[in-house]
């Protein structure tokens, strides 16, 4: 069984991986069981490491470039906090400063479950229409 230590320490290597957007690397943090889930989007999220991946695609490559600050990061047993938030800038001019707190529960060195909290309105507000477009024309049926 892992630290909280060695969880915090998983949790803060997969942030870089996924905000460098080398996602082979990033898909090594998960496994088939693992879950994905923005908790205030419409549907259920994302199951297993292909689908996982798939979804975070999908949202974050129309994005050109984005910018990660940790403010906080808090490890008890296999859960792992992090208040952070990013900046993403469109090649259309647009901004989104979006806060999230990130809840993870980490067990035999992989992310298992993975719930991005943050406020729809905020995205909603900021994000180009071609943008919300794109993400609106996946189904839930895409990540299961």
């Amino acid at each position: 069984m892992s630290t909280a230590q060695e969880n915090k320490t998983l949790v803060e290597q997969f942030w870089i991986a996924l905000y460098e957007r080398e996602w082979d690397a990033t898909a090594r943090f998960f496994d088939g069981e693992s879950h994905y889930e923005d908790v205030p989007a419409p549907d259920e999220g994302a199951d297993g490491t292909a689908n996982i991946i798939a979804r975070l695609k999908i949202g974050l490559d129309g994005i050109e470039s984005f910018g990660h600050e940790t403010h906080r990061m808090i490890a008890e047993g296999n859960i792992v906090m992090t208040e952070h938030t990013e900046t993403w800038n469109f090649h259309t001019g647009e901004t989104v400063r979006n806060p999230f707190v990130s809840v993870m529960e980490v067990s035999d060195g992989k992310i298992k479950i993975w719930r991005d909290h943050w406020d729809l309105q905020t995205l909603l507000g900021n994000a180009p229409q071609w943008w919300l477009d794109r993400i609106m024309s996946h189904s839930e049926a895409d990540f299961s």
